[in-house]
């Protein structure tokens, strides 16, 4: 996009590496989204080798699910991460995600795993979140954050959603810490992830922007200061695959 071509006048934000109104994104995420939710799972797994199975595995283990919590995962649509707390033992769960077309395949896929009972399925924005104050025992976000427009009202929404010892918890794409494998990443990413996106999804320019979407979110530390800055106290990282991926935890005390 050329200077030219970018918006004018009112606040902008990004959309992969292009230059978007802000209140432009929250519709073009949506389209993204409602174009590949039905092949989402399945293009997860050839993009990572099936390695996002493990990094989801990672976390749930790290949030150590307990039958006594209540869960809200944000931007989950599709249900793995609820899926992953009610096996471990968790409580009541809410899915809360705005894209109705991954709710729908969510759903679809707690029928067919007859996990239909404790997990409520809520359409909302992450940013205002339909969820009453102090509500929740543990706050999930996983490989959604980067989609928001302000990722520092997503983090103040999930310290207002957690009750007085409830935990933060965000799955995201992060800064690759090895150099070698920055440059492989690199390569792999802008070079095999839209091509597969367009023969299995049938949208390159979806995985375009998911790649993207990538390289424009904070690394670890950027992060980590915005989850301090909401009030989150005990705050850690921990890195997966290199940097790949991360996990940030923090607790509202």
């Amino acid at each position: 996009m050329t200077n030219e071509d970018q918006p004018q006048g009112n606040a902008t934000t990004h959309f992969g590496f292009q230059t978007v109104r802000e209140e432009e994104k929250v519709s073009l995420v949506r389209g993204v989204f409602d174009s590949v939710a039905g092949k989402y799972d399945l293009m997860n797994d050839l993009m990572s080798a099936g390695v996002h199975r493990l990094w989801k595995s990672n976390f749930l283990d790290w949030l150590r699910p307990q039958a006594n919590q209540t869960l809200l995962d944000v931007g989950g649509g599709t249900g793995d991460i609820a899926f992953g707390w009610k096996k471990r033992g968790g409580g009541p769960a809410v899915v809360c995600d705005i894209n109705k077309e991954m709710l729908k395949v969510g759903r679809d896929r707690a029928v067919d795993r007859n996990v239909t009972s404790q997990i409520n399925w809520v359409c909302g924005n992450a940013e205002t979140l339909p969820i009453p104050d102090g509500s929740v025992d543990r706050y999930t976000i996983a490989f959604c954050l980067r989609n928001v427009t302000h990722w520092d009202r997503a983090i103040a929404e999930a310290y207002r959603v957690l009750k007085p010892g409830g935990r933060f918890m965000c799955l995201e794409f992060s800064k690759v810490v090895v150099p070698g494998l920055r440059e492989f990443y690199d390569l792999y990413s802008f070079n095999v992830l839209p091509k597969l996106g367009s023969m299995v999804a049938g949208d390159e320019a979806a995985y375009q922007y998911l790649v993207e979407s990538i390289r424009k979110f904070p690394p670890q530390e950027e992060l980590a200061q915005m989850v301090r800055d909401a009030g989150f106290s005990r705050v850690e990282v921990r890195n997966l695959s290199g940097g790949i991926a991360a996990i940030h935890s923090g607790w509202r005390l």
